[in-house]
């Protein structure tokens, strides 16, 4: 069956990929980020693409993306909340708006699309809900403080929607990546708001981008609540998880770059 997949922050890295591992299908891809110069570069590689420009911090351009979907197309069967900024600074260098903002982005911009298109999956009694986490949603990391304090708020909406959707067919997945090649530390947000353009070593090893998004697709199909994706650094959930003294010594001597 022809779904329609809605992806945001398709862009580039990890969105990119995912909307890149559709690319030969007959699905239509709803291409949605704020550089649409990047959306249309994407598209020429996709088979059925729409390209959406939107800002998930505005809440207005939301409620217009989805009235735009809901008349064109009807219904959403996949939406990947996958826009997202990650965070190199101190607690103390970070101001409180850049705090806000990273808040904005990672936590309410997914959970206000989510709950925008909620209804037409509900009407239509079928649909998928993928929020993009990170390991960092998991447990704390230097640099990072309102970066994973945003990841784990959507650990408690996320989880929370789906209890309340158990007696539904509609399926969530809380995706937590680890050390991905990407661009995420480059883009990252300084304490003043200013980009970090630095590519840590962490992501440079990481594991391929496309490997990240195949696995995704394969737990979307599988219809799994919780997906982890990285190397030997997911290793860490389980050890915050089960021995948490342990998990602060290692962590303690990890290197957060």
């Amino acid at each position: 069956m022809k779904k329609i997949i809605w992806i945001t922050g398709a862009g580039s890295g990890i969105g990119r990929a995912l909307a890149e591992s559709y690319s030969h299908s007959d699905h239509t891809i709803v291409l949605s980020g704020r550089n649409k110069a990047q959306l249309e570069a994407v598209s020429k590689d996709i088979l059925n693409p729409y390209i959406l420009p939107l800002d998930v911090t505005q809440e207005k351009q939301i409620n217009q993306a989805v009235s735009t979907i809901q008349s064109t197309f009807g219904r959403v069967d996949i939406l990947i909340n996958n826009a997202g900024i990650s965070q190199r600074a101190t607690v103390t260098e970070t101001t409180n708006e850049v705090g806000r903002a990273l808040m904005e982005v990672n936590f309410f911009g997914s959970v206000h699309l989510t709950k925008a298109v909620l209804p037409m999956m509900l009407d239509a009694n079928q649909g998928s809900i993928v929020a993009m986490s990170s390991a960092a949603g998991k447990f704390g990391f230097p640099l990072r403080s309102y970066y994973s304090a945003s990841k784990h708020a959507l650990h408690g909406f996320y989880e929370s929607l789906s209890l309340e959707l158990k007696d539904t067919p509609l399926h969530v997945m809380i995706v937590c990546p680890g050390r991905i090649k990407t661009d995420i530390s480059k883009h990252a947000l300084t304490g003043s708001g200013e980009s970090h353009n630095q590519m840590d070593q962490g992501q440079l090893h990481g594991i391929p981008v496309e490997k990240c998004a195949s696995k995704i697709v394969r737990g979307l199909f599988k219809k799994k609540f919780e997906l982890y994706i990285g190397g030997n650094e997911i290793l860490l959930v389980y050890i915050k998880r089960y021995f948490p003294f342990l998990f602060r010594q290692i962590a303690k001597r990890v290197n957060p770059k």
